[in-house]
């Protein structure tokens, strides 16, 4: 294959992570070339959670200011059981929280973060975006990268870099591993605040864990909506997908769990239905001129609310890795991987683990809800410093 003659990198896809990406790499000097399958470029879905080290991330990127105009910041992180209505945990993200992780907790909706990142990218005159481009062919060898989409439209570049989802194309390519489905379904609706229970309208992120199942709900877009989120073990053998809801279904998998709570199920009119899945951390993402970033790196279940950041975070330190090594892609991919795949691998593994604490039930239970009783905010705080406390000051330590 021949030489590419510019400075371009291609990005395939253009999803939150695809947009950090193209920011990153902007800011280190180079052209990108962004290929996206959709017809046009956004985000579907409903709300998502954003901690400090997202802030962190999106500030180093310079679409900080933006997310947090949009943004709803909650005052509590709580934890409720579903089947008595008792009070499991509760984190003040207020004041305190703030001025231990420099940064605020927030909510906010996932086509706001999108935009966010989105408007900062469409500021750079060497990021050039195609859509309707869905990627049917990858090659990559030590001078650069080209790809052909369903269309015959050949891109060529002196890189390549994966952000094209849980289903990524080019991890396919790069990595060709399987995914793992176990089994849990995700509902996700969006309510108007004046449909929402008037019980419920708290300033926080809360969930309500109970045997098998989850609920999470939180205000989005200034406290007129509110984002609603359940989550249950099927009873069926699941595939990895998405499609429109069953209020019948979800109804059926939370008869179990108090009335207070249970509520919730009852007000959306539609619903999103998710069979999630994950991937086991591997220990590359590339090789030469190739590597991932975001769900296409380490896709990973939502129970620790860090699938954006996370791409955020690794859309920063791939900038800190190319300016380390002066804009040679090679080792900067490397370095960029060396540092991230721990990290990631350790969210990816919390989720696994936190979904099943989530979801205990019997005495499993009663074990879970004793795990923060009388624990201070400090040690809260402690425990999620690991998380929390991101940096990009930090992230090639």
């Amino acid at each position: 294959m021949a030489a590419s003659h510019d400075n371009t990198v291609l990005v395939i896809g253009g999803g939150i992570g695809g947009m950090g990406c193209a920011l990153a790499l902007n800011q280190a000097g180079f052209d990108v070339e962004l290929i996206e399958q959709a017809a046009e470029i956004g985000e579907i879905g409903a709300g998502i959670q954003l901690g400090p080290n997202a802030f962190a991330a999106m500030d180093a990127l310079g679409c900080g200011p933006r997310a947090r105009a949009r943004a709803v910041y909650t005052d509590d992180l709580i934890m409720m059981d579903a089947v008595d209505e008792s009070v499991v945990g509760k984190i003040s993200a207020r004041e305190e929280f703030r001025e231990r992780f420099k940064n605020p907790y927030a909510v906010i909706h996932r086509a706001d973060i999108h935009l966010s990142v989105y408007e900062e990218v469409q500021t750079k005159s060497n990021v050039r975006f195609h859509t309707n481009s869905r990627i049917e062919s990858i090659d990559i060898d030590d001078k650069g990268a080209r790809v052909r989409d369903a269309n015959g439209k050949e891109y060529r570049g002196i890189a390549l870099i994966g952000c094209d989802g849980v289903k990524s194309v080019v991890r396919e390519k790069l990595v060709g591993d399987g995914h793992r489905v176990p089994g849990h379904v995700v509902y996700r609706a969006v309510t108007p605040r004046d449909e929402f229970p008037a019980d419920l309208r708290w300033n926080a992120a809360t969930i309500w864990v109970g045997p098998n199942c989850h609920l999470v709900h939180y205000p989005m877009r200034g406290g007129e909506q509110y984002n609603i989120v359940v989550t249950f073990h099927s009873r069926e053998k699941e595939e990895w997908g998405v499609r429109e809801g069953s209020r019948e279904e979800v109804q059926s998998y939370f008869q179990h769990i108090a009335p207070r709570p249970r509520q919730l199920i009852d007000k959306p009119t539609s619903w999103r239905r998710w069979s999630i899945a994950d991937r086991d951390p591997v220990e590359k993402w590339g090789e030469g001129r190739a590597t991932l970033l975001g769900d296409a790196a380490h896709p990973m279940l939502q129970y620790m609310a860090q699938g954006a950041c996370m791409a955020l975070e690794d859309a920063v330190t791939l900038r800190e890795a190319l300016r380390v090594h002066k804009g040679d892609l090679q080792k900067a991919f490397r370095l960029y991987e060396e540092k991230r795949i721990p990290r990631t691998a350790r969210v990816v593994y919390s989720a696994r683990e936190m979904g099943r604490l989530f979801h205990a039930g019997g005495v499993e239970r009663l074990v879970r809800n004793q795990l923060w009783q009388g624990r201070s905010q400090e040690r809260y705080y402690d425990a999620l410093e690991w998380l929390y406390g991101w940096s990009v000051e930090k992230c090639l330590a």
